[in-house]
C-alpha cells in the first residue's frame, strides 16, 4: 500500500501568458515530480498588477495554498494600494521593473531599449516563442537565473519560494 505523503504547496500567479510560460520553466527544474513541492501556476490575463493581485486572492479562495506568489509588472497600476493588499493576503509580490521582458533581459546582461519595444527585444531569446515554456531553457536556465539572483530582487525571491 503507498504511503501518504504531505506535500507543501505552492501557488504562483504571472501577469500573461509569457509570465505564466516562464514560471512554467522554472518550476520544472526547482520542483520536479516527487520532490514534495506541488506548484500551481496560473495566468491572470494582464490588466495590470492590481488586476493580478485581485486574481490571485480569488485563486487563493478556491483552494488551499501553503504559499502564494504573484509576478507583476511595476510599469502598470503598481502602487502603495497593490502592495498593501497583497500583503494583507499574505500574497509574496515578485515585481518586475518595470516589465517582465526587461527583468530576463536585465538576467542575461543585455542592454535595455524603451519599454514598449522590450518583447521584440527579448524575442530572439526565447525563439520568437515567449509563450512556450520551453523557449526559454537555453537562455534562462537555472545557472542563469541562479546567478542573476544577486542583481536581480525579483528572481531571488522567485527562486526562494521553491526552497522553503
Amino acid at each position: 500500500m503507498a504511503h501518504w505523503r504531505n506535500h507543501k504547496t505552492l501557488l504562483l500567479v504571472g501577469e500573461g501568458i509569457h509570465d505564466e510560460a516562464f514560471l512554467t520553466h522554472v518550476k520544472r527544474h526547482k520542483a520536479p515530480r516527487g520532490c514534495g513541492l506541488i506548484v500551481t501556476i496560473r495566468n491572470a490575463n494582464g490588466k495590470g498588477a492590481l488586476h493580478v493581485v485581485d486574481y490571485t486572492i480569488r485563486q487563493k479562495q478556491n483552494a488551499q495554498f501553503d504559499q502564494v506568489a504573484a509576478m507583476v509588472d511595476t510599469d502598470t497600476d503598481y502602487s502603495d494600494r497593490v502592495l498593501a493588499l497583497a500583503k494583507r493576503h499574505r500574497i509574496t509580490l515578485i515585481s518586475a521593473a518595470p516589465c517582465f521582458e526587461a527583468l530576463l533581459l536585465r538576467t542575461i546582461d543585455q542592454k535595455l531599449g524603451e519599454t514598449k519595444q522590450l518583447k521584440k527585444q527579448l524575442s530572439p531569446f526565447v525563439n520568437d516563442k515567449p509563450g512556450e515554456a520551453s523557449s526559454y531553457e537555453k537562455h534562462f536556465g537555472l545557472p542563469a537565473l541562479e546567478n542573476a539572483c544577486e542583481k536581480e530582487e525579483a528572481l531571488r525571491i522567485l527562486l526562494d519560494l521553491f526552497s522553503r
